[in-house]
């Protein structure tokens, strides 16, 4: 038990510290200018700035704690990929694919603003994106630097996040098998997640083959994350989510949870986070975030 309050502890304590200072960080990113881009501008800091976990950030600083990576480094590469993350929101929630009209507890872009403004607002957060990483300031080798813009594109493209929300357009009424939601999920949610620890090692100069390790705990705690997010979406408070619940098994679509049941899919995201822990036995305290993020996966309630 004390293990487990202390975990919880260190993410509240350092979660805290890294929305402040993504929060910080778009506030200066987006300053809104005074000429017509303004409405544009507006859109993304109401997407960008508050709300949300914003677990890939912190992600991206717990993986970058095993290799002495600066906070401004990691800073930045969690900027990016919650770029990306906001961006496959917005254009998520819009009437052509999931219509919602709330999102971290706000109205949705669309609804605070219009369909147009919310797909260039949209649009720019994914250019910020690259912008960010292809950068000096995220790190002095321009040959890590092209290596982090190529690792994010993969993620986020049609290998990787964007292919897995185009197999979620076509999950309804489709009876996808385990097999293939879970297909679906490693593009949709685990790509990106996967990026956030792996770009903690490009920025530390790990080859490839040395990264074995991470890429098992990624893997592991992005499909944990999704069978959690299957679960709230069945017994989870709307008021906490701070959006729509309920609505895969409205549209037909099979998940971890109508296809395992409840029991199952508790149990099967309780022994992935075990695995992904298990992936870390060769560090030390240095990765005690990234165990505690592990566990926070599964417990969280939003």
């Amino acid at each position: 038990m004390e293990g487990v309050t202390s975990g919880a502890a260190l993410i509240a304590s350092r979660s805290a510290i890294v929305a402040a200072e993504v929060d910080r960080a778009f506030d200066a990113l987006l300053s809104v200018p005074d000429d017509p881009r303004a409405r544009l501008y507006e859109a993304m800091r109401h997407a960008a700035i508050g709300g949300g976990k914003r677990l890939r950030p912190l992600l991206v600083r717990a993986a970058s704690d095993l290799f002495n990576i600066s906070g401004e480094s990691a800073l930045r590469v969690g900027l990016a990929v919650e770029c990306i993350h906001v961006y496959s929101l917005i254009h998520d929630d819009l009437p052509a694919m999931d219509d919602d009209d709330v999102r971290r507890g706000k109205p949705t872009i669309h609804k605070a603003f219009d369909e147009a403004t919310a797909i260039l607002a949209g649009d720019c957060l994914h250019d910020l994106a690259f912008q960010l990483i292809a950068d000096e300031e995220t790190h002095p080798d321009p040959f890590v630097r092209i290596e982090l813009v190529k690792a994010l594109a993969a993620a986020s493209g049609p290998a990787g996040m964007a292919g897995g929300q185009m197999m979620d357009l076509e999950a309804e009424g489709a009876n996808f098998d385990l097999a293939t939601v879970t297909r679906l999920q490693q593009l949709k949610t685990g790509a990106l997640i996967a990026f956030c620890v792996d770009a903690a090692a490009i920025m530390a100069r790990i080859p490839s083959e040395a990264r074995t390790s991470l890429h098992g705990y990624a893997r592991d705690i992005g499909l944990a994350f999704q069978i959690a997010d299957d679960l709230l979406d069945v017994e989870g408070d709307v008021a906490v989510a701070g959006k729509a619940l309920g609505k895969d098994q409205a549209a037909g679509k099979e998940t971890f949870v109508s296809l395992l049941g409840v029991e199952r899919a508790r149990e099967q995201a309780r022994m992935l986070v075990q695995q992904a822990k298990a992936h870390l036995h060769a560090h030390g305290a240095q990765a005690d975030l990234l165990r505690a993020i592990a566990d926070y996966i599964v417990e969280r309630d939003r």
